[in-house]
């Protein structure tokens, strides 16, 4: 069954179908540059999606031929007269839509059908999961303007690999799906009449799985990628895995394996 939301966003639409939510932002006339509106939207929607406990996966996607174009050259301009701390507060609530998205209990995956500029990079990196048509190129084109990708760095950075960004972040050069794939910023690379079904599969693998084993995974990636390992991080994974043995989903899933039958969150509809 498919249900849009019931929130008038006037920059996003959003709409669930069989535990998968999908997120497309609506701007094309501008292609889909956002601004402190689209940014406020998508920290609602990603917050809301994130509780809902029909919604297992949650696809970012985008009207138009582009996916994301950075900031909204009007909003820009609005910001070239702010104050220091009104661009302080302006670049915060960027930064916390960012996080909200990065830190969703629920797997996320970009459904990039175009071009990727600026600020629309850190939509990606924030994302699970990647996915892009052969015809997408990408840029982080902040060093023209005389500005830096600040903001979206921290996930940029993760995503990209430090030494890529390097280049990347100085140049502001162009570079295409092919060259992000093997970079590792995007995860698939396919044909533009294969996205959706790309995405489709991807989502159907997850919705299959534990949603608390999922979420707990989720977290485990968040915890240990990067990290030192040492005692108390070994603790944590020692308590994560007898958390998850412990749990309601972590018990169902064992047993039923063991009888060979479906495990309850696939029964359950």
């Amino acid at each position: 069954m498919q249900k849009d939301s019931d929130k008038n966003y006037k920059s996003l639409l959003v709409k669930v179908e069989q535990h998968v939510a999908t997120v497309t932002l609506n701007r094309p006339e501008i292609r889909n540059a956002f601004n402190d509106e689209m940014i406020a939207e998508l920290t609602d929607a990603f917050n809301t999606l994130g509780a809902d406990d029909d919604v297992r996966v949650i696809v970012l996607a985008a009207a138009g031929k582009a996916f994301c174009a950075g900031a909204d050259l009007n909003w820009m301009r609005a910001m070239a007269d702010y104050s220091y701390e009104e661009n302080l507060a302006d670049a915060d609530k960027l930064a916390q839509m960012l996080k909200t998205i990065y830190e969703c209990p629920k797997p996320t995956v970009a459904a990039i059908q175009g071009d990727v500029y600026a600020g629309g990079m850190g939509l990606v990196a924030v994302c699970d999961v990647a996915i892009a048509v052969k015809i997408a190129n990408f840029c982080l084109s902040e060093v023209r303007l005389g500005l830096a990708p600040a903001t979206i760095s921290l996930y940029v950075i993760r995503a990209l690999g430090a030494r890529a960004s390097q280049r990347y972040f100085l140049s502001a050069e162009v570079f295409d799906a092919k060259k992000a794939r093997q970079l590792g910023f995007i995860h698939e690379r396919v044909s533009e009449e294969w996205l959706a079904d790309e995405v489709a599969i991807f989502c159907s693998k997850v919705v299959k799985n534990s949603p608390d084993a999922v979420k707990t995974c989720k977290q485990l990636l968040h915890d240990v990628a990067d990290a030192p390992i040492t005692d108390k991080l070994i603790a944590d994974t020692v308590k994560g895995i007898a958390d998850i043995r412990s749990s309601e989903q972590g018990k169902e899933g064992v047993q039923a394996f063991l009888q060979k039958r479906k495990p309850d969150w696939l029964t359950a509809d």
